[in-house]
């Protein structure tokens, strides 16, 4: 079970420019209906397929492994369902971490931040920094499903 809040970014953090950051490529295979997807990544070469299932804050989620050539195989069948982003790894106070996301191609300019959590009670419990904007965990148009298919949404 993934269990996670997303906030658009109001002001991005200096320390983007120093922490890890990863590339990922991601493209849908399956999007259904009450947010069920089917989605593969290349994330710095190690490539993964995810199913996820559900809405809102706790989500059902299996992922496993590609190998390259499986990876391509599917990737065709993506076409005009795919995003591209760099996740940037920031540590949060008690533990926790922020993926901070900052969109390439069509989306470039859109930064989003997402904290996952062991419970929704912590979740619940969670309190922003300062340079998170508005929470966005339940806005469809926001789910990356949406973004690589519909693009960036408008306001």
């Amino acid at each position: 079970m993934e269990v996670e809040r997303k906030f658009l970014v109001a002001r991005r953090p200096g320390e983007l420019g120093g922490g890890r950051a990863t590339a990922i490529d991601q493209g849908y295979l399956v999007i259904g209906e009450e947010g069920a997807e089917a989605r593969v990544r290349r994330r710095d070469g190690a490539c993964s397929l995810t199913v996820k299932r559900g809405r809102g804050l706790s989500r059902g989620e299996a992922e496993i492994d590609l190998t390259d050539e499986q990876f391509e195989v599917l990737w065709p069948l993506t076409e005009g369902a795919r995003l591209v982003k760099r996740r940037h790894l920031l540590p949060l106070r008690a533990g926790q971490v922020a993926e901070v996301d900052v969109y390439a191609g069509p989306l470039a300019g859109l930064v989003v931040v997402e904290v996952e959590f062991a419970s929704a009670e912590a979740a619940a419990g969670f309190e922003p920094p300062p340079w998170f904007g508005a929470e966005i965990t339940d806005e469809d148009a926001y789910k990356n499903r949406r973004l690589a298919v519909d693009g960036r949404p408008a306001g």
